[in-house]
């Protein structure tokens, strides 16, 4: 594979590389470059409000969501294109960080499976960062086994009445809408009772609860309903499909959070390069070096591997599940730097304030953060299934509720 530009590439290259240099909050620069995994946290300003500001600019320069249609707000941009992009945009892409589920997830959904007057109506806005939206799948009883989930939807006439509870919902506190999977029918098995729908946020009958993060941050939530109305319209599918209309999601899901993810490394290693151990910088020392070798190594096999994915994008193909390849190495890689660094500090290793520690305490962000990374979007035991049944081709797992009408599946409470 030829991984340099072709003449039309290199032209949309030098074409976004001036306008983001004419057009960035470059005032914000050093904070993104030092802010931890996850949402930015700004010193000086709402991250909201400023992700909405770059992103309504992206949008009126035509830059916003480049690989959507024009008619949806984007500029049917090729996937190469959309790398390139993604490349000149650096350090301002976490600014996007609020929209990453909306635009990644929820707006593929709604153009495979929502009626046509609503695609037009809400992925323009969702595309210039107006509107955010969220996805509200696992629920406490059902995370990694998504389709155990038991939040119900009862039709009344035109409307469906919702009622249940998600949680580790991302943004839901700030999102103006989400995707909403909910159990239909529960005589038939659990994969084929579930239909999925879109809401208002703000509707009544939704009350949303931040969860309290270990570094700080509340960004998961739980949410409930109770007797909330959703009209037909907003069905996304048929009935009882909502399983095949959710693969759209999580395939997004994993190619998105999977391409997008940072390892760490090249913080790392310039980290390496600047910090004195006592004998010298820590980049001199060979067991040092070693553990950057493996690391690089396994960076670059997951940039290549997303290259992999980009070119079946660009042949028109559907992301597939070896895209939780991305998401799993990476996820475990981010963990292994971020207790290295703070191995390599010291006592100064456990400190949180970043006017008094080595690399602004970005180290020490990153591994607080970490432990959700190997969770959202499908922990590391879910991921190795799916790789091991969907990609290696090896033998499912044994699963004694398969085909089992979800009433009758036994739980703690069933005598």
């Amino acid at each position: 594979m030829n991984f340099s530009d072709t003449p039309q590439e290199a032209t949309f290259r030098a074409q976004a590389r001036e306008w983001i240099a004419a057009n960035a909050p470059h005032e914000l620069r050093e904070q993104l470059a030092t802010a931890g995994l996850g949402q930015p946290v700004l010193r000086t300003g709402d991250v909201l409000q400023a992700g909405k500001a770059w992103q309504k600019r992206k949008q009126e320069g035509g830059w916003a969501c480049l690989h959507w249609p024009t008619e949806f707000g984007g500029r049917g941009a090729t996937p190469i294109e959309r790398v390139i992009w993604q490349q000149e945009e650096g350090v301002f892409s976490k600014l996007s960080a609020p929209f990453g589920i909306g635009q990644g997830m929820c707006g593929p959904t709604l153009m495979a499976h929502a009626m046509e007057r609503h695609k037009l109506r809400y992925l323009p806005p969702l595309a210039s960062g107006e509107e955010v939206w969220c996805q509200l799948f696992s629920e406490p009883v059902a995370g990694s086994d998504l389709a155990g989930l038991r939040t119900r939807a009862v039709r009344n006439g035109d409307e469906w009445i919702i009622n249940g509870q998600k949680i580790w919902t991302s943004g839901a506190h700030y999102s103006n809408f989400g995707i909403l999977l909910t159990r239909t029918d529960s005589t038939v098995a659990k994969h084929d009772g579930l239909t999925m729908f879109f809401i208002d946020m703000k509707s009544p009958g939704v009350e949303i609860r931040p969860i309290k993060q270990v570094n700080g941050q509340s960004g998961f939530n739980e949410v409930f309903f109770t007797d909330l109305r959703v009209p037909d319209h907003q069905r996304l599918g048929e009935v009882g499909q909502g399983w095949k209309v959710s693969l759209t999601t999580l395939m997004n899901e994993r190619l998105s959070i999977g391409a997008g993810m940072s390892t760490g490394f090249a913080e790392l290693l310039d980290f390496c390069c600047s910090f004195e151990t006592g004998d010298g910088l820590a980049i001199e020392d060979p067991a040092v070096r070693s553990k950057l070798a493996t690391w690089a190594v396994r960076t670059s096999g997951l940039r290549y591997t997303g290259y992999r994915a980009i070119s079946a994008l660009s042949r028109g193909e559907t992301p597939g599940p070896e895209n939780s390849i991305g998401k799993l190495v990476a996820g475990q890689t981010l963990q292994e730097i971020a207790m290295f660094a703070l191995d390599l500090q010291g006592q100064a290793g456990i400190m949180m304030d970043p006017a008094r520690v080595e690399a602004s305490a970005r180290f020490q962000a990153m591994l607080l953060r970490s432990p959700a990374t190997r969770i959202e979007g499908g922990t590391d035991e879910i991921l190795r299934n799916i790789i091991a049944e969907r990609v290696l081709g090896l033998p499912a797992d044994m699963r004694a509720d398969r085909g089992m009408p979800f009433d009758k599946i036994p739980t703690r409470t069933s005598r």
